[in-house]
C-alpha cells in the first residue's frame, strides 16, 4: 500500500527502497513492464526466484549498511529471513514512516476519496429500493457489493456489515444469513475502493413503522452524531472529539452501550491514522480524513450507527458523506 501511495505503481508485489540519492523498485517479472508505465524516472529491478539474494546484492552495491524496515508491514517471518541472509547489514525497525505522510490528504487525494463517497451515496440510494423482509442480510451486502463493482469500484473497502434486529447489537455484525424481518433496525456499513481510494459509510434504517424505543435510540445516536461533527476541527485531539459523543450519552443513561471509538482515518486503507478515541492524543490537522460513527448496541434489542466521511479544515470539517440521516422507514 504504502509503494503505491509513494511511487503509483499498483502491481500486488514489490519492495521499495529509499535513499538519499534516490529511489528503487524491486519487483518480478509480472510486474516490471507495469512498474515502468507507473512509476516512470524510478529505477526499476526485476527480482526472480533468488529475490533476496537479488536485493542484497544491490544493497551492497549502494554500500548500504543500515536499512530502516517499516515495521507495520515487515512481518516477523520476513524480518528473520532479511537478518539471517543480510548478516552484514544492520536492520532497523522504523515505525509509521509513510503513515505520517499519508495522515495529510491532497487536494487530488481529497478528490478521489469525494468520488468513492459519492459512489457509496448511490450505492445506499439504490439499496433502498431493494431491502425488504424475507431477504438474507448476506443477500443485501451481496446486492451493495454487485453495485459498487458495476458502478467501477476495484473492491470494496472490507466485509460489509448488515445487521438485523438483535443482530444490530454487534458493531461488527458481518452479513449473515438471518432473515430481514418487519419491524427490524438494520445497520448497513460498507464502502468501495475506487481510484485506490476508500469510502466508509453506515446508515440505520427500519422495516415498517419503528417503535418509540427504536425511535429514541435513533434519536440518541443522531444528535450523539451531530455533536461529533461539531466537535472534529484542528486542533482538537481525537480523544477529546470522542469525549464529547461518550459524555452526551453517558449522560443520557447509555454510555455503556457505547464500547468502540468514534471514528479513524481513510484515505488508500480504511482505517489508518489518525484515530477518535479514548487515549487518542494527536491533534486534528486540516486535511486529514476521517469518519465520525457514533453508536449505541444493546443486547437482544438492537443498535443504530451513523457513520459519515468528514475531511478537516481550518474552521472544523467538511461532511463528505450526503445520504439522509433522517430514519428512513421502509
Amino acid at each position: 500500500m504504502n509503494y503505491r501511495y509513494l511511487t503509483g505503481f499498483t502491481g500486488t508485489r514489490g519492495y521499495l527502497l529509499v535513499t538519499e540519492e534516490g529511489a528503487c523498485l524491486f519487483t518480478d517479472f509480472r510486474y516490471t513492464q507495469q512498474a515502468g508505465e507507473q512509476a516512470p524516472g524510478l529505477e526499476i529491478r526485476e527480482i526472480g526466484t533468488r529475490w533476496v539474494e537479488d536485493m542484497h546484492r544491490y544493497l551492497n552495491e549502494k554500500k548500504i549498511g543500515e536499512l530502516g524496515l517499516e515495521k507495520d508491514y515487515i512481518s516477523y517471518q520476513l524480518y528473520a529471513l532479511f537478518s539471517e541472509k543480510w548478516p552484514d547489514i544492520k536492520l532497523r525497525p522504523e515505525d509509521k514512516l509513510t503513515a505520517s505522510l499519508r495522515l495529510i490528504k491532497d487536494p487530488e487525494e481529497t478528490a478521489a476519496i469525494q468520488e468513492a463517497v459519492d459512489l457509496a451515496d448511490q450505492a445506499f440510494t439504490y439499496i433502498l429500493g431493494h431491502i425488504k423482509p424475507g431477504l438474507e442480510e448476506r443477500e443485501i451486502a451481496l446486492k451493495l457489493e454487485v453495485y459498487l463493482r458495476e458502478a467501477g469500484a476495484s473492491e470494496r473497502s472490507f466485509d460489509f456489515i448488515v445487521a438485523s434486529g438483535k443482530r444490530g447489537a454487534l458493531p461488527h455484525g458481518v452479513a449473515s444469513h438471518k432473515v430481514l424481518q418487519q419491524g427490524d433496525l438494520v445497520t448497513l456499513d460498507f464502502g468501495g475502493i475506487l481510484k485506490g481510494y476508500c469510502s466508509d459509510i453506515t446508515r440505520t434504517l427500519c422495516l415498517g413503522k419503528a417503535g418509540d424505543r427504536q425511535k429514541e435510540i435513533y434519536r440518541l445516536v443522531r444528535e450523539g452524531q451531530e455533536r461529533g461533527l461539531k466537535a472534529v476541527k484542528a486542533g482538537v485531539t481525537g480523544e477529546e472529539a470522542d469525549k464529547v459523543v461518550r459524555d452526551f450519552f453517558g449522560e443520557a443513561g447509555y454510555g455503556e452501550y457505547f464500547g468502540h471509538g468514534l471514528g479513524h482515518g481513510v484515505g488508500m486503507e480504511v482505517h489508518e491514522a489518525p484515530r477518535l478515541a479514548p487515549a487518542a492524543a494527536d491533534g486534528l490537522e486540516p486535511g486529514m480524513v476521517v469518519t465520525v460513527e457514533p453508536g449505541i448496541y444493546i443486547p437482544d434489542f438492537g443498535g443504530v450507527r451513523i457513520e459519515d466521511m468528514v475531511l478537516v479544515t481550518g474552521e472544523g470539517c467538511r461532511v463528505l458523506t450526503k445520504s439522509s440521516k433522517d430514519l428512513i422507514e421502509l
